[in-house]
C-alpha cells in the first residue's frame, strides 16, 4: 500500500512538474538602477560625502503602499540611493530627507527587531525569478533586521553577516552598507541582473514606500521588485564560515550544584550558488528560551514553540505541508518502562533526547526547484529501575539511537504557483516504533494573478507491531484580489492519521468545509485607514461512522482609524451544539455539547506612544444555564526612552460550569462539570545600550486551578447521567515560574556573547480554590532551578581567514 501511494504522489508530482505551463503576471512596470563598480575602499560610515559616491546613479521617486496605496512621495521626503560593487560585495548609500530631522523615531532594540523605528531596507532578489528575496533593513537607531521573503512567507529567524552605519543629518538621516556577496545567491554569469526593490518606513506618520510601486489589490510583495543591472564579472565566492562556541552552567537545584564546559561549531558551506549546507556539531542549547507551559486538560498534548536556533533558522522548505514539527527531534522518549511498582522503582527517566548531530541542506535553483534535506540523530536514552528489596538497579532503554530525515522538492512556476513534495522518516534502532509521512501540495495561480487554486493529499505510516496507514487531503479555490474576496475549501482526516514521530497531529476522523468570504477598504477614507471584513461557514462531520458534528458561523472585522489606533471584534454561534466526538476519548463515542453565542471586541493604541496599550473581551454563553467561558487580556507597553522599555501582559481566563473527561473504567464513562481560573502574567524588560549590547529581563507566572462540582456517566447518545458513586479527588492547581534575565553583546560581526541567569519553578497540588498566598508559599517551597550559563560564539568566514595566511 505504501509503495503504491508512493508511486501515485511521485507520479502525480512529475506529471505537474512537465506538464506546467509558464504563467506571465499581467504587465509591471520594472524601475531599473545601474550598479557601479568601484576598486576603491569604501569607509561604511553613514557619512555620503565620500568622493566616491559622487557621478552614480541615483534610484528615487518612491511610491507610497501604506496607507494612500499608489501616491507619489513628497520631495520633502524623498528617498535617493545609490549602488556601488567591487569583488566583494554590494555597497548601498541611502539619504532618507526629512524636513524635521528632530523627530525621526529611532527606538533601539535589539537585533532582528524593530520598534517606534523610521528604517530604510534593500529587498535583492539574486535569480530575477520573483520567489525569493533576501531583506536587510536597518533602522535610524542602526539596528539591523535581516530575513528571507518568499511568496508565502517572510522568516525572520535568517541571519546574516553584513555591515551598516547610520548618522543623522541636516537632510533627514543616512545609510550605508556593505552586503558581501558570500550572502547572496545568484547564479554563475558574467553579466548579473538582480531583482530589487527598496523599503522606507516613515513611524511617525505611518507610512510605508517603495522604490517600484506595489499594488496591495492583487499578487503579493515578490511580484513587484525593479531591476538591478551592472553587475558584472563576479565571481561566486566561497561560501564557507564556522561559528565555534564555547559555553559554561553552574545550576543549582534541590541542594546540589553541577558546574559543565562545552564546546562545539556550527557550519555552514555554500554547495554552489544556490544550495547551502548547515550543520551543528555538538550542539549546546542550554539558553534556549522557556516553554509557556500550561495545565492541559484537553484530549492533546500542548505543542509548543521552536526556541533552538538551528532550527529556527532557514526552514521556510521544511514547513511546507506541516509534517514537520522540529521539538521531536531532541524531544521526550518514546517509551516508558514497564515495572512491577510492587517490586521496583523508576529512580531515573530522561526528561529530553540528547541530540547527537543535525544538518539541513537548502536552496532553489535558477529554474524554480527548491530542495530541502534535514537529518537529526539522537542518541540512546536509558532510565535506571531499582529492585526494591535487593536495592540493585538496571538500565533500560527508553530511546534508541533515531534517525530524523525531511526530504522537500518545491517547484515554483509562473510569478505564485508551486507544486510541493514532502517526505518525513523516523528511523528508531531495535523493536521500536518506525514512521513516515508524505505528502503532495499544490498552489496554482491563474495569469492574471487573481484566484488560486490549491489542495494537498499526504499519507502516515507507523511501523509498530504492524503497520498502520492514515491519510488526508484537502481542496479549495480562492480569489484574492480586489475588495472582495472569498474562498472554498473541504478536506478530510481520516481516523488513522499520525504524523506525531516527526509532526505534529491532533484532531482525526473528520471532515470539514468552509466557505469565507472578505472585504476590505483597500485606499484610506475620510475616517479609515483601512478596513476588513470576514465572514466564515463552517461544517464538520465525523467520518467513520458518520456523524454530523456542529455548524459554526463567524463573523469577524478589523479597523484603523486616522489616529492609528485599531479596534474590531466579532460574533460567531453554533445552532446546534456539537458533538464532541475527543472529549470522550475513546472511538465511536461523542458527548452532546450545547449551543453557545461568543462575542468580543478588542482596540489597541497608537503604538507610537510612550504608554501602548491592547484590551481584549472575549465572552461565550452556552446555552446551558450557569455555563459559561470568559477570556478577557490586557497588554501594556512603557517606553520610557528610546533605549528602555516594559511590558506587562495579563491573561486570565474563567471557565463555569464546563464539561470535560474525568475517567473511564471497564463498562462506563464518565464526566465532571468543573470550575477552572486561570491566570497568567508575563512581564518583560529591555534596556538597550547601544545596537549591539542588550539586558533583557523576561519573567512569567502561570497559575491554573480546577475545581469539580459534580461528576456523571457518559450515555452512548451523548447525554450525561448523573453519578453519585463515582466520587475522586481531580481537583488540582498547577503553577509555573520562569524568570531570566539576559545580557547580550554583538562584539563582531556574526558573533555574540551572553551571559544567561535563569530561575524556574513549578508544582501541581491536588487541592484547588487555595488563598493567594498560601499557593504561592507552596510554590516558593518547592525546588528551584537557579542557573548561571554564560555563552560566546565567533563567526569565521573562510574568505576573510585565507588572508590571515
Amino acid at each position: 500500500m505504501k509503495t503504491k501511494f508512493c508511486i501515485l504522489i511521485l507520479t502525480l508530482f512529475l506529471w505537474q512538474i512537465s506538464a506546467q505551463k509558464t504563467i506571465a503576471s499581467d504587465s509591471i512596470s520594472r524601475k531599473k538602477l545601474q550598479a557601479i563598480k568601484k576598486d576603491q575602499n569604501i569607509k561604511i560610515d553613514g557619512i555620503l560625502d565620500d568622493e566616491i559616491w559622487k557621478n552614480v546613479p541615483i534610484a528615487t521617486n518612491f511610491v507610497e503602499r501604506q496607507p494612500n496605496n499608489g501616491k507619489p512621495q513628497a520631495d520633502s521626503l524623498k528617498t535617493e540611493v545609490k549602488f556601488l560593487y567591487d569583488d566583494t560585495g554590494l555597497y548601498i548609500a541611502a539619504q532618507m530627507y526629512d524636513p524635521q530631522p528632530s523627530k525621526i523615531l529611532k527606538e533601539l532594540t535589539e537585533r532582528d527587531n524593530i520598534a517606534n523605528d523610521d528604517f530604510f531596507g534593500i529587498i535583492i532578489n539574486g535569480y530575477n525569478d520573483h520567489q525569493q528575496s533576501l531583506e536587510f533593513i536597518v533602522t535610524a537607531a542602526g539596528v539591523q533586521v535581516d530575513g528571507k521573503l518568499t511568496t508565502e512567507n517572510e522568516d525572520m529567524s535568517w541571519n546574516a553577516v553584513w555591515y551598516s552605519a547610520v548618522k543623522i543629518n541636516d537632510k533627514g538621516w543616512a545609510v550605508e552598507m556593505k552586503i558581501p556577496f558570500f550572502e547572496l545567491r545568484f547564479p554563475k554569469k558574467d553579466l548579473q541582473e538582480f531583482g530589487l526593490n527598496m523599503i522606507r518606513k516613515i513611524k511617525r506618520t505611518n507610512t510605508m514606500y517603495d522604490w517600484n510601486h506595489v499594488d496591495n489589490q492583487k499578487g503579493n510583495y515578490t511580484l513587484y521588485d525593479g531591476v538591478l543591472n551592472g553587475v558584472a564579472e563576479v565571481k561566486t565566492p566561497t561560501r564557507l564560515s564556522f561559528t565555534p562556541y564555547f559555553s559554561t552552567y553552574v545550576n543549582s537545584y534541590d541542594g546540589k550544584t553541577e558546574m559543565n564546559v562545552n564546546g562545539g561549531m556550527d557550519l555552514k558551506y555554500g554547495i554552489n550558488d544556490a544550495f547551502t549546507f548547515d550543520m551543528t556539531l555538538i550542539p549546546d542549547f542550554g539558553q534556549a528560551n522557556f516553554d509557556n507551559s500550561i495545565l492541559n486538560l484537553t484530549p492533546f498534548e500542548q505543542q509548543f514553540a521552536e526556541q533552538r536556533s538551528f532550527f529556527m533558522e532557514g526552514t521556510e522548505l521544511f514547513s511546507k505541508g506541516d509534517l514537520f514539527y522540529s521539538r521531536r527531534v531532541g524531544g521526550s522518549p518514546s517509551r516508558y518502562p514497564v515495572i512491577d511498582e510492587e517490586k521496583e522503582t523508576i529512580t531515573e527517566y530522561p526528561g529530553k533526547v540528547k541530540l547527537f548531530n543535525a544538518f539541513k541542506i537548502s536552496g532553489r535553483t535558477k529554474k524554480g526547484l527548491g530542495i530541502g534535506i534535514f537529518n537529526g540523530v539522537t542518541e540512546k536514552m536509558e532510565a535506571t529501575i531499582r529492585d526494591n528489596e535487593t536495592g540493585a538497579t538496571r538500565k533500560e532503554v527508553v530511546e534508541p539511537w533515531t534517525n530524523y530525515n525531511v526530504l522537500v522538492f518545491d517547484q515554483r512556476f509562473g510569478d505564485n504557483s508551486s507544486v510541493t513534495l514532502v517526505n518525513t522518516s523516523t528511523l528508531r534502532m531495535g523493536d521500536f516504533r518506525d514512521a513516515n509521512s508524505t505528502g503532495l501540495l499544490w498552489n496554482i495561480a491563474n495569469k492574471k494573478n487573481t484566484y488560486n487554486y490549491y489542495g494537498n493529499l499526504k499519507g502516515s505510516w507507523v511501523m509498530d507491531d504492524g503497520t498502520k496507514f492514515g491519510n488526508r487531503g484537502t481542496v479549495g479555490i480562492g480569489k484574492f484580489s480586489g475588495k472582495n474576496r472569498f474562498e472554498i475549501n473541504a478536506n478530510y482526516v481520516n481516523k488513522d492519521w499520525d504524523i506525531n514521530d516527526l509532526g505534529f497531529s491532533t484532531k482525526t476522523n473528520y471532515g470539514n468545509h468552509n466557505v469565507w468570504y472578505g472585504y476590505r477598504i483597500l485606499q484610506p477614507t475620510e475616517k479609515l485607514n483601512n478596513m476588513y471584513l470576514n465572514f466564515n461557514l463552517n461544517y464538520y462531520h465525523r467520518l467513520e461512522p458518520f456523524l454530523n458534528q456542529k455548524l459554526i458561523f463567524n463573523h469577524n472585522n478589523s479597523f484603523t482609524n486616522k489616529k492609528f489606533q485599531s479596534f474590531g471584534g466579532g460574533i460567531e454561534f453554533t445552532p446546534y451544539g456539537e458533538k464532541d466526538i475527543y472529549e470522550p476519548r475513546t472511538f465511536g463515542r461523542y458527548l452532546n455539547v450545547p449551543g453557545y453565542f461568543d462575542s468580543w471586541l478588542w482596540f489597541e493604541s497608537d503604538s507610537r506612544k510612550r504608554l501602548q496599550y491592547n484590551i481584549t473581551v472575549d465572552y461565550y454563553a452556552y446555552d446551558q444555564k450557569g455555563r459559561n467561558y470568559v477570556v478577557p487580556s490586557l497588554y501594556l507597553r512603557y517606553r520610557a526612552s528610546d533605549k528602555m522599555k516594559i511590558i506587562w501582559q495579563f491573561n486570565p481566563v474563567f471557565s463555569n460550569n464546563e464539561i470535560g473527561y474525568s475517567g473511564k473504567d471497564s463498562g462506563n464513562i464518565y464526566m465532571g462539570r468543573r470550575q477552572r481560573n486561570t491566570y497568567e502574567n508575563a512581564i518583560t524588560g529591555q534596556y538597550t545600550f547601544n545596537e549591539k549590547m542588550t539586558l533583557a529581563l523576561a519573567f512569567r507566572h502561570y497559575f491554573s486551578d480546577v475545581t469539580y462540582k459534580q461528576f456523571y456517566t457518559l450515555e452512548n447518545d451523548g447525554n450525561l447521567n448523573p453519578n453519585t458513586t463515582y466520587n475522586p479527588n481531580l481537583n488540582g492547581t498547577y503553577n509555573s515560574w520562569n524568570v531570566d534575565l539576559r545580557y547580550s553583546w554583538w562584539f563582531a560581526p556574526g558573533s555574540q556573547l551572553t551571559l544567561l541567569y535563569r530561575n524556574a519553578t513549578s508544582n501541581y497540588l491536588e487541592m484547588s480554590r487555595m488563598r493567594f498566598k498560601n499557593n504561592f508559599d507552596e510554590l516558593f517551597n518547592a525546588p528551584m532551578i537557579n542557573n548561571f550559563s554564560l555563552r560566546i560564539s565567533y563567526f569565521l568566514d573562510y574568505n576573510r581567514m585565507k588572508n590571515w595566511f
